[in-house]
């Protein structure tokens, strides 16, 4: 990801999406067809009765838009379908700049008018201007207010993770993480084979719902005979005891079907004290960071991390994240960044699953839409949405890190650090 200096930088980079590439806005908008929706009623007799009334209103039309059970269909052409999606870009960039300038009245107009344009159903553009839409209405709102809830619902435990494993099922890009990660950590192991006894321990710092580690397993095994079997263990970090406990014995599960691989689990909490851990002998030792450092909100955590991970004394260290960086005290670049970042997704998706799709509508509602609130309230929900809180550069951060513990160079970096980049 990249920083912008300004929003026409901004509105030039999108015309490189596949969401929206036009010329003739001004003839489409002439052109729009009118539909039955809410009109906010925008006379009220105060300023502070004035305004909850607008956001009422606005939220009935958002209502009526969850409503919709089918696509926004038009006979419009494929230059008119574009320029409707550079429209509803237009108007995403300028609620977000009302926003962040508390322009409430300005932000509530535009985005009536995207509510009245979009469908959770409908074409990618529809779809995520739809839930950055709802960011920045949960951005209008204080978290006093009996509406912010409602718009900042989370899913349920069993609702995100038929989510993640949908979008682990049709989206190659954890797939591929995983597969290369673990990749690096098997040719760490085999290069250690004739000292580690034959013992591998990953240590994985967010260990989710453990969907990496089959596939090792797997690797693991094709190596091994029922007389020469190879040991896995694997110490996980993980958001609560239940997800541990489910990770645990699904992995566990899985480790069954192979009986020359002797399987051990070590599940801990995120954010627990970091402990010195328990070593076999010569085992080969390998560190998991996937989409860990980003979630860490300030540079000391960054450092005690890596500080804790060198004194690990890895064999290797695998670290996949999110390129880029998202600045906390800058709104608009944060803004833009993810707003590309989640277009590629959204549009991507259409490759995989048909509009009607109900395991699409979950990936996006109970995955992707809940990650796009916090990205843009992360600020205000600053504890439950860290995720995309890295103000640094990987790059930038491992640096000085390096350069102020005075304890790692550059050449264990590059020997020792696999990165992937998404």
């Amino acid at each position: 990801m990249f920083m912008m200096e300004a929003m026409d930088d901004h509105e030039e980079e999108f015309l490189s999406l596949r969401l929206a590439i036009v010329t003739n806005y001004d003839h489409e908008r002439k052109r729009k067809r009118k539909r039955n929706v809410v009109t906010p009623n925008l006379s009220y007799s105060s300023d502070q009765s004035c305004e909850e009334g607008k956001i009422f209103s606005l939220l009935q039309i958002r209502e009526q838009m969850l409503k919709l059970d089918h696509n926004i269909k038009s006979h419009a052409t494929h230059d008119e379908e574009d320029g409707k999606g550079l429209h509803l870009i237009h108007l995403l960039l300028i609620s977000a700049t009302s926003v962040n300038e508390n322009n409430v009245a300005l932000a509530i107009e535009n985005l009536c008018e995207l509510y009245q344009n979009v469908s959770l159903k409908g074409d990618s553009v529809q779809r995520v201007a739809a839930y950055f839409a709802d960011g920045l209405v949960a951005r209008l709102l204080t978290r006093k207010s009996p509406f912010y809830e409602m718009i900042t619902k989370t899913p349920t435990p069993d609702e995100e993770f038929l989510a993640f494993t949908e979008l682990y099922k049709v989206s190659p890009f954890y797939q591929f993480a995983h597969f290369t990660a673990n990749q690096a950590i098997l040719e760490a192991f085999e290069k250690e084979q004739n000292t580690n006894n034959r013992v591998l321990h990953v240590i994985d710092f967010d260990v989710s719902y453990g969907f990496q580690w089959p596939s090792l397993m797997q690797s693991l095994s094709e190596t091994a005979t029922n007389a020469n079997r190879v040991y896995l263990k694997i110490t996980g970090f993980g958001r609560n005891s239940d997800e541990l406990q489910e990770t645990e014995t699904r992995l566990a599960s899985f480790a069954k079907s192979f009986r020359n691989l002797v399987f051990e689990f070590h599940g801990l909490l995120r954010g627990s004290k970091l402990v010195k851990l328990k070593k076999k002998k010569n085992e080969t030792v390998a560190v998991n960071l996937l989409f860990h450092l980003n979630s860490l909100n300030t540079f000391s955590k960054i450092s005690e991390t890596l500080k804790y991970v060198y004194s690990l004394n890895p064999s290797v260290v695998v670290l996949v994240e999110q390129e880029g960086s998202i600045n906390a005290h800058n709104f608009l670049p944060r803004f833009m960044e993810s707003l590309h970042y989640f277009a590629a997704i959204f549009d991507s998706l259409d490759d995989c699953l048909p509009l009607d799709s109900a395991e699409r509508l979950s990936i996006e509602k109970n995955h992707l839409g809940k990650e796009i609130k916090c990205v843009i309230n992360y600020d205000k929900e600053n504890e439950k949405c860290a995720r995309q809180n890295c103000c640094l550069k990987l790059e930038t951060v491992f640096l000085q890190y390096v350069l102020m513990e005075k304890m790692v160079d550059l050449g264990f970096l590059k020997e020792m650090m696999v990165k992937l980049f998404h």
